[in-house]
């Protein structure tokens, strides 16, 4: 019988959608413009963003893929969860993708989108096979090779800079990754990577071994009562992120509901070639049984920090420097100047629906920290040890999740965040959420929703909502209240503020989609004064988003957007504005991207970003921000079945004599990227 289902759900998926499941090119593009609806500040997009292109490179096994790797998805509601594994427990393994189609909970749409994600693995393919043969014949693998560059010369690379600001390197970003890997089995890879201006070079004594950056780790999974051994460089999310959380944590955006709730991962491969918290060592799961599970880690790895001598002549870190950048004398001299280890454990409880852990974290740096007091920072980390604990509870029945975590830093503050995600009915989906962290909450490895770069020094109350009036028609939005105890960077007062969004989709057909956006935050900040006194005002931030995509033909897609935003502040109201066209071009084995951008804003306040098209695991999400015009193309053309190669242009023109600040100005008002990028499947 279910065979027979599978040849007529075939049949069906041939007449409906007109060709086989074919894992193609998702386009992320749209996945960022639902995740990442606030995109106006600055926060570390590049390795969130790659974390969400590595889901699509390594799909989950669908027979093994457990609720919480779902839920990191963000693209299934708890009813959807829930449905997917129950069908899976009662009719057995899935046989084929095509399945999910016979869940009544999935639509097309989210049918298409799932399969993106997931996979089916043969086990048979497992059998009789060492780990070393299946490492050696796995076919999901790649080799990148990247080359990039600014054509135009900046400050950094002429002769007439100082030599302590003058870049060693050449302009060239160089990156290489490899990786081979089966999900549920094992996992293989290494990333190397020289920055714009660094230097190659083999200099152990600075702790460089020819490129800049050097990634690597290796991982094994489910060999009988051990879950997961990682060697190398790995991340870890546990609990909602308040102790140990990765840059898989998003959230507020126009996905209003289901990216409140942080998945249980646990330790997972670090690939990333951003510079800064990952952790390098060792880590490990093993079950001591079917319900109870010890998490283990250890991490010992360099900083780069500000090293300096106090009036006693012992060594201290005013700061730590998190931008990875290694180009000029004084950036140099501040690489790896601190040792950070990390130590910890975690118990964790799943039994049916319950999902519950105890987490312990201790981090110790070689020198003390020690930072130049501010108005702000009283209540930063100082020193060189601290301790964090935490529990979590997490627990889903049928259509509700409820989570949350407590977490207490050792001598210092307290944080806890409780929430709930609830399907009310098959077109209306809530999510609530309170949080309060203390203002000498400390952590170094926290993803909590936060309004804050961290958790500390707020209390906040969310409410989402996604509402589907059709298949054609749903909206969504939130509302967020905040408020912050103590003084925060260039807000001296204790103040609170609010932030909403509502978003609206139409897609009349599976051609043809639209949707409008608007999003206002209200904060607190400090007003220019001639005097000793601070003195603050509430700043409103408002963006608007209007966009169409449409599929011309069977090659050629289209997409246009509008983005405003105005800033009131202290009686003045400034605003900006940007208009983009692009445009899609499919034949064969070539793909062409294209967009024309004109923008217009009155200052740095009013900065729109934006995302732009890149080649495979690359990243580009600029700010504009002037007058001016922004352009790219993107070629990508499919070589053989094993060798895909992009080629990209990317010009920046301004109405100023120069862009840039610093060292990275150019002097002139256009400026032209170039890059080139292979990947190799072995």
């Amino acid at each position: 019988m279910r065979v027979l289902f599978l040849a007529l759900a075939a049949t069906a998926s041939l007449t409906c959608f007109g060709q086989e499941i074919i894992r193609k090119e998702v386009d992320l593009e749209k996945l960022v413009d639902e995740l990442l609806a606030g995109q106006d500040e600055d926060f570390n997009y590049e390795e969130l963003y790659e974390n969400l292109a590595l889901l699509l490179a390594q799909p989950a096994d669908l027979n093994q893929v457990t609720a919480e790797q779902l839920r990191a998805l963000y693209i299934l509601s708890e009813t959807q969860i829930q449905a997917i594994l129950d069908y899976r427990e009662k009719t057995g393994p899935f046989i084929s993708l095509y399945e999910l189609q016979s869940i009544p909970q999935l639509d097309r749409q989210v049918f298409e989108q799932l399969t993106q994600f997931v996979t089916i693995i043969d086990p048979h393919s497992m059998v009789n096979r060492s780990l070393l043969k299946r490492i050696l014949s796995e076919k999901n693998n790649y080799l990148l090779l990247r080359l990039d560059r600014t054509l135009e010369e900046k400050v950094g690379y002429s002769k007439t800079s100082s030599d302590a600001s003058r870049y060693q390197g050449s302009p060239e970003r160089l990156y290489t990754r490899f990786r081979t890997s089966r999900p549920g089995d094992f996992s293989l890879g290494f990333t190397a990577e020289k920055d714009a201006g660094e230097k190659m070079e083999w200099a152990p004594q600075r702790k460089q071994y020819g490129p800049d950056f050097l990634s690597f780790h290796a991982q094994v999974l489910n060999k009988k009562k051990l879950r997961n051994l990682i060697i190398g460089d790995y991340q870890a999310q546990f609990g909602q992120g308040l102790v140990l959380g990765s840059a898989f944590g998003i959230g507020k955006n126009a996905e209003a509901v289901s990216t409140t709730r942080r998945a249980t991962l646990g330790f997972m491969p670090y690939t990333s070639a951003y510079e800064a918290g990952y952790l390098r060592g060792a880590a490990t799961s093993y079950a001591i049984s079917k319900s109870v599970t010890i998490h283990g880690f250890y991490s010992l790895r360099w900083r780069d920090g500000n090293l300096q001598a106090d009036s006693s002549d012992a060594w201290r870190v005013s700061s730590l420097s998190t931008t990875g950048l290694h180009r000029t004398q004084n950036e140099r001299s501040n690489q790896n100047t601190i040792q950070e280890m990390n130590t910890g454990a975690v118990i964790s409880f799943k039994h049916q629906r319950l999902d519950a852990g105890l987490t312990l974290h201790h981090t110790q740096f070689s020198v003390p920290l020690q930072r130049s007091a501010t108005l702000y920072n009283q209540f930063y980390f100082q020193g060189d040890v601290n301790t964090n604990s935490s529990l979590y509870i997490n627990y889903a029945y049928r259509n509700v999740s409820v989570f949350s975590e407590a977490a207490y830093t050792f001598n210092h503050g307290a944080a806890a965040i409780a929430g709930s995600a609830v399907s009310l009915t098959s077109a209306l989906d809530v999510a609530v959420l309170y949080r309060n962290y203390s203002r000498n909450y400390i952590t170094f490895y926290s993803n909590a929703i936060s309004e804050n770069s961290t958790p500390q020094n707020e209390r906040a109350l969310y409410w989402g909502w996604k509402y589907a009036f059709s298949k054609k028609y749903w909206a969504s939005g939130y509302f967020d209240w905040f408020r912050f105890n103590w003084l925060r960077y260039r807000s001296y007062s204790p103040s609170e503020g609010t932030e909403w969004l509502l978003r609206f989709n139409y897609k009349p057909t599976r051609h043809v989609s639209f949707f409008a956006q608007l999003r206002e935050e209200t904060k607190i900040r400090n007003q220019a004064n001639e005097t000793n006194l601070y003195l603050t005002a509430p700043g409103t931030k408002r963006n608007y988003w209007l966009n169409a995509d449409y599929q011309a033909t069977s090659s050629l897609s289209l997409r246009t957007r509008a983005q405003f935003s105005t800033f009131q502040f202290s009686g003045r109201s400034t605003r900006g504005l940007a208009l983009i066209q692009d445009i899609t071009f499919q034949h064969k084995r070539l793909t062409i991207n294209g967009r024309y951008a004109l923008f217009d804003t009155d200052d740095y306040d009013n900065r729109l970003y934006v995302f732009e098209k890149d080649a495979w695991l690359a990243f580009a999400f600029p700010a504009y921000y002037g007058v001016g015009v922004r352009s790219y193309v993107l070629v990508q053309y499919q070589v053989s079945p094993s060798l895909m190669l992009w080629l990209r242009w990317a010009r920046t023109y301004s109405n100023t004599e120069t862009l840039g600040s610093g060292s990275e100005m150019i002097d002139g008002n256009t400026k032209n990227d170039l890059k080139f990028q292979a990947r190799f499947r072995l």
